[in-house]
């Protein structure tokens, strides 16, 4: 079986309060929070391995992530909300990677802390920092039905701060 590649995406920087009215699944992503999504999509696209299937929270922020990453990355990646990743668990997480589709060789997953930290720590045996907007690709040599603990590696890990200095301009 040939390797899959898991791409774990954290919804990028937020404003503290959601807006008025409206509860913590509305907020909304700062400027600053979507210049790092699209940072995110334009190294997504100049990867040998960017994903074929994003499964994004529907919270407001980590779908704004997710849409602006796959814009920005010009990626034709098919992108499906699913409302089980807000305030997912690590062991909520792992089933619904599970039950991804078997064709598909990388996927994007967008959402939220701790459960992105805790499912890293689940599938690495250690749990990185991971800050908001942060992006993590995982090795794996099972298929997605055959997840377990400890079976993936860590092959890069960047964060928002990487991202927005490799886009600024050089004078």
């Amino acid at each position: 079986m040939s390797p899959r590649t898991l791409w774990i995406l954290r919804h990028a920087k937020t404003h503290e309060l959601p807006p008025a009215g409206r509860g913590d699944h509305a907020r909304e992503l700062k400027p600053r929070g979507r210049r790092a999504a699209a940072a995110v999509g334009r190294l997504l696209a100049r990867r040998a391995d960017p994903p074929v299937l994003a499964l994004s929270s529907d919270a407001t922020r980590a779908r704004e992530t997710a849409e602006l990453a796959l814009e920005a990355g010009a990626l034709g990646c098919t992108l499906v909300l699913e409302p089980a990743l807000y305030e997912a668990t690590a062991e909520t997480l792992l089933a619904v990677l599970r039950a991804a589709p078997r064709r598909s060789a990388s996927l994007l997953l967008v959402g939220h802390q701790p459960g992105l930290g805790l499912l890293l720590g689940l599938l690495l045996g250690h749990e990185p920092e991971f800050p908001p907007g942060a992006l993590a690709r995982l090795e794996l040599e099972r298929a997605w039905k055959e997840l377990a603990p400890g079976v993936a590696r860590l092959t890069l890990l960047v964060t928002p701060e990487m991202l927005l200095a490799e886009d600024e301009p050089r004078t």
